[in-house]
C-alpha cells in the first residue's frame, strides 16, 4: 500500500505527535489587568502545527519570512514572532536533542568520532575561473589613459580650505 507523498514542508501526523510535547503553551494574560476591548477581541492566535508548518517551509525551501505564502500560512511576521518565542524558550535544541536520540536508538551515533568540514574563506581559484565582476565594466580605473597617454593630475595636487592666503 503506498503512502501519499507529501510536500517537504508539510508535517506528518506522526511527526507532529513527536513535536507536540516540545511545543511551550502559549502565555496568558494577567487576570488583573483590564483591557478596553471586549474579552476575547482581537485575533485568535495562529494554530500551533501551523506556525510549525509555516518554520519548516522557510528552512526547507530557504525562502525569507516576509516570502511565506500568506494565503497558506497567514501573517509572516505572526510566525517569525513565535518561531521566535519558541527559539527563546528551548523548543529546537530539544527537538534537535530528541532527534539525535532516537537516530541513536535506531543506527547508533559513533559519539567518540565526529569530524566537522567547512570552509569560511574564498576559493583560492575563483577569479581565474570566473573572471572579472561584470559590475566593475565600467569604472575609471579599468579604462584606457587620456589621448596623449598621459594620465590627467589636476594643476593643484592639495588645497586647504581652512587656510586662506
Amino acid at each position: 500500500m503506498a503512502r501519499a507523498r507529501l510536500e517537504s514542508w508539510v508535517v506528518s501526523d506522526a511527526f507532529w505527535e513527536r513535536v507536540e510535547p516540545l511545543i511551550p503553551p502559549r502565555p496568558t494574560r494577567p487576570a488583573r489587568r483590564t483591557f478596553a476591548r471586549k474579552p476575547g477581541g482581537g485575533r485568535k492566535p495562529k494554530d500551533a502545527r501551523l506556525v510549525f508548518e509555516a518554520i519548516v517551509y522557510v528552512l526547507r525551501t530557504g525562502c525569507q519570512w516576509k516570502a511565506l505564502p500568506r494565503e497558506r500560512f497567514g501573517s509572516a511576521s505572526a510566525i517569525h514572532k513565535r518561531f521566535l518565542e519558541w527559539e527563546q524558550a528551548g523548543v529546537f535544541r530539544a527537538l534537535w536533542q530528541a532527534g539525535l536520540a532516537e537516530y541513536d536508538d535506531m543506527e547508533g551515533i559513533a559519539w567518540r568520532w565526529q569530524s566537522i568540514d567547512g570552509a569560511l574563506l574564498k576559493a583560492p581559484l575563483a577569479q581565474e575561473s570566473v573572471g572579472p565582476n561584470p559590475t566593475d565594466r565600467g569604472k575609471k580605473w579599468k579604462q584606457a589613459n587620456a589621448a596623449g597617454g598621459r594620465p590627467w593630475h589636476p594643476a593643484v595636487d592639495h588645497r586647504d580650505r581652512g587656510q586662506s592666503k
